[in-house]
């Protein structure tokens, strides 16, 4: 039986079609490949019943993912990661039905391992000797990971400043690991001029390769499928290089043309911080795509992309759905990250908590109604983030006593 109908890849901007039998990175027009697959065929071959009936994991929907060989698939058991209801804190926020699909109990933590699984399997079955690329922290250690499990090398660039659990994961995968004075694009271009120079090493840097996209869609299949196969009605994520964005909406599409949901898409809402909002600034401004944000900061480290090469994707995704772009300050995401432990028992990432600290924002504009169905994304763990939380508790002499509380 034929493990995926992948087709060909399609340049993003153009529509050319290049050979998705040989590694490949952007088009020759500079954009992302988009992974193609004959849908026809899948809808032949495949049900939603029968999925329903295999492993718990992305790999489920191994038709419409890019790995032509069962042999070649590289996996940590990703994949199904729970869609919570949040009783309480839709209340807080006025709404009545509130879903979080939880990525923080993914392998490493983070949704990062979608990509990583998809991608790292696809360059070890393509050849690949070794990956190469820049990160924020945590796709890197997703990506040290995986290649460690495939047998593949691993070159890694982080700022200097990134979270020091994701620079332990990558050292402990026996990652070549670097850190950088500067920003993410400092690191992009220290290691595009070093796989310039290596031979059998692939870059991986966000859409420069056609496969970490694939994975992060199946957050989207997943969404449906928990559904009970239908769609939610408003989807928020926390948007910095927009893969996950991007992947929601390319899933979405294809399962439209399967048959296998019906109506209008969700409403998808890219929510950045006000210290780095490239997104929000050319959405509300009628841009195609984003300039670069100056200067840009925000603890929530994930989202630090102050040019991503997709935004015209994210954009677009945005708006062919209805949906709208939003930003929130630190200070908002961290007291929704404190306040959504307390009312609900998850501790979350900063990047989750932005889309939570933004829903009484989009309340507030009319972007959210009472009875909406609305999904958030969490992207990772919040024990991956320590410094975020400032812990400042009583010390008791051994010989001592717990106060009473009054």
């Amino acid at each position: 039986m034929t493990f995926s109908f992948l087709s060909h890849l399609e340049c993003s901007r153009t529509g050319e079609r290049y050979d998705a039998g040989v590694l490949q990175g952007t088009s020759a027009a500079g954009a992302p490949l988009l992974a193609r697959y004959d849908l026809g065929r899948v809808r032949d071959a495949v049900t939603p019943d029968d999925i329903a009936r295999r492993e718990p994991n992305l790999w489920r929907y191994h038709e419409v993912l890019p790995v032509r060989d069962p042999e070649h698939v590289i996996s940590l058991g990703e994949g199904m990661t729970p869609l919570l209801p949040l009783p309480a804190y839709a209340r807080r926020a006025g709404l009545n039905r509130l879903l979080m699909k939880d990525e923080g109990l993914i392998p490493t933590g983070t949704f990062k391992a979608r990509g990583a699984a998809v991608g790292v399997s696809r360059a070890a079955e393509l050849g690949v000797k070794g990956v190469a690329m820049p990160t924020n922290g945590n796709a890197g250690a997703a990506w040290a990971l995986y290649a460690a499990r495939a047998g593949l090398g691993s070159l890694i660039a982080m700022p200097d400043d990134a979270p020091s659990i994701t620079m332990a994961e990558c050292q402990v995968a026996g990652a070549e690991l670097y850190r950088v004075d500067g920003l993410i694009g400092d690191a992009g271009r220290l290691v595009g001029a070093a796989v310039g120079e290596r031979d059998g090493y692939q870059e991986v840097s966000t859409l420069k390769e056609p496969y970490r996209l694939e994975g992060k869609k199946t957050m989207g299949y997943e969404i449906a499928e928990q559904l009970g196969w239908r769609m939610p009605d408003v989807i928020l994520y926390p948007t910095g290089g927009g893969v996950g964005i991007i992947g929601i909406h390319k899933a979405l599409l294809e399962l439209k043309e399967l048959g296998w949901v019906t109506g209008d898409l969700p409403h998808l809402v890219a929510v950045q911080a006000t210290g780095c909002a490239p997104i929000v600034e050319a959405y509300e401004n009628g841009a195609e795509e984003s300039a670069p944000f100056p200067d840009a900061r925000t603890v929530a480290f994930g989202i630090t992309v102050p040019k991503a090469l997709g935004d015209f994707l994210v954009l677009r995704a945005v708006r062919e759905t209805g949906g709208t772009a939003v930003a929130v300050t630190d200070e908002e995401l961290l007291a929704a990250q404190v306040e959504l432990a307390e009312l609900e028992g998850a501790f979350i990432c900063p990047e989750g908590a932005a889309c939570f600290a933004a829903l009484g924002r989009l309340r507030d504009a009319g972007h959210l109604d009472a009875d909406d169905e609305v999904v958030v994304l969490n992207t990772g763990a919040g024990v991956k983030y320590p410094e975020t939380v400032r812990v400042d508790v009583p010390l008791l002499a051994k010989d001592g006593r717990i106060p009473a509380r009054g």
